[in-house]
């Protein structure tokens, strides 16, 4: 849903004509009911656009795109990638399949590869990535939106599953910090169902990353990013008020608040 309401702005940032299709009608019933749905609209807006952008920065180096906890998301259709390239969507088999039926008759802009796997099943993962990292010599893996709801623990495993394989070399991800996850839980976190929390939220990403065979290349803050693009709400004000915390967010690989992050495999080849 956000990303339709953003496709549908005059300055819109990106445009996805598949978003209302995939939204369906839960979409439109799911915001209306969240609590402030459309004042947290600008991060995940953001997020999304500036995923985008590394995405399309880095494919033209990469054979492949292994996409973890994939959902709705149409990056395969919507973006202009090279056609070469072999994106690997991976999710739920229910999800797989809904979204195989409501996109049937899209063409995407590259080989599509969809995978119906629990990645909880950690036996099962590690074929996948094993697999994918025999069959590709540079992989890119994203996981928008996946992490939040693994603990610390979790989080480890998938990095050394995935850092276990070097030609998987590239991961990008987004992370939040305590402070954002506190916010999250008094609003969103009411409206999980029973046995879903909000929970990885690391003091300090990169010693996290670095611990399980990962180094943070690149921080994007979506409080600098959302100034930057125009969607932050009374930016001005967050400069004011907080410059300290503003040029922290600007300048440092690991952030105090909630962001994008390029990470690099420390065992890929040179």
């Amino acid at each position: 849903m956000y990303r339709a309401l953003e496709s549908e702005r005059p300055d819109a940032l990106f445009t996805d004509p598949l978003a209302r299709k995939l939204a369906g009608e839960r979409g439109p019933w799911i915001m209306a009911n969240m609590p402030k749905a459309r004042t947290y609209a600008w991060p995940m807006v953001v997020r999304t656009a500036v995923m985008d952008a590394i995405i399309l920065r880095l494919t033209p180096a990469f054979d492949a795109v292994l996409n973890l906890a994939a959902g709705l998301d149409a990056r395969p259709y919507r973006l202009s990638l090279p056609p070469a390239l072999h994106w690997i969507e991976v999710d739920f088999p229910e999800t797989i399949d809904f979204k195989a039926s409501a996109l049937k008759g899209d063409q995407p802009a590259c080989v599509l590869e969809r995978v119906p796997l629990d990645l909880a099943d950690r036996a099962a993962r590690r074929r996948l990535f094993t697999r994918v990292g025999v069959q590709n010599s540079r992989v890119l893996v994203i996981s928008e939106g996946l992490l939040v709801y693994l603990d610390a623990g979790e989080v480890g495993a998938l990095a050394e599953d995935l850092t276990a394989q070097r030609n998987l070399r590239s991961w990008l991800t987004d992370i939040a910090s305590p402070f954002i996850i506190w916010l999250m839980k008094r609003t969103w976190g009411r409206r999980l169902a029973s046995g879903v929390a909000f929970k990885f939220a690391p003091h300090d990403a990169a010693a996290f990353f670095a611990q399980h065979g990962w180094r943070i290349a690149e921080y994007r803050s979506n409080l600098v990013e959302g100034g930057r693009l125009h969607r932050l709400p009374m930016a001005w004000l967050y400069r004011t008020l907080f410059p300290r915390m503003w040029h922290d967010e600007s300048v440092k690989r690991n952030g105090p608040m909630a962001g994008v992050i390029l990470l690099e495999n420390a065992n890929a080849p040179e």
